[in-house]
């Protein structure tokens, strides 16, 4: 079973300290996601977009905050697959204090959601080795964690980017407006043809 932190109990362990890093260091280099449940105000969102830049240096999850379990692998492998446990199944409460809350409500949604154990189960038996899938399952389970966070993240676009925008929206215009004028100068070749006689 993994142990349960509690935010309280980290703030009280880190009060005095540089913020971040401390946290970080307790919970073995994954930093403590933001303590709010929707992104709704600039302040959410750029307190999100710091912890997601944190999160995503940190490329993986460390073991200790999955439950693991190894069963026998199915697929080629020879006599090895009857014989070792290799197929690792990773396992984390979607409740987890490292998992965002704006983001647990899109974890349940996701395939790797277990709805009796309220958690995600994701399992990795695309190599031999019991270690190789161990890493595998880990970063698969960092990247779901990832995208679900994404989601609710939203960015003002640059100036460049709205510059872009606006260019690409005239040349729409413009060729709107090229397509217009070339259908009424058809319709009006027609009616100067004079069908009455």
């Amino acid at each position: 079973m993994i142990p349960r932190i509690t935010r309280e109990s980290l703030y009280a362990l880190t009060a005095g300290t540089s913020g971040w890093t401390r946290r970080c260091r307790l919970i073995h280099s994954l930093p403590i996601p933001p303590s709010t449940a929707s992104l709704s105000c600039a302040e959410d969102q750029e307190s999100a977009k710091v912890w997601l830049c944190s999160f995503e240096e940190a490329k993986t999850i460390p073991k200790n905050l999955v439950e693991l379990t190894f069963s026998r692998s199915s697929g080629p492998g020879g006599q090895n697959v009857n014989k070792v446990e290799t197929k690792v199944s990773a396992r984390c409460r979607v409740d987890a204090p490292w998992i965002p809350m704006w983001a647990r409500e899109s974890l349940t949604r996701t395939p790797y959601y277990a709805k009796t154990s309220h958690s995600l189960l994701i399992s990795s038996s695309a190599s031999r080795s019991q270690a190789r899938n161990i890493d595998d399952s880990l970063s698969k389970m960092h990247a779901v964690v990832i995208d679900a966070a994404k989601d609710f993240i939203t960015s003002k676009p640059s100036a460049e980017q709205r510059q872009r925008v606006a260019n690409l929206q005239k040349a729409l215009d413009s060729r709107r407006r090229l397509e217009k004028d070339k259908r009424s100068a058809v319709k009006k070749t027609r009616s100067d043809k004079g069908w009455s006689d």
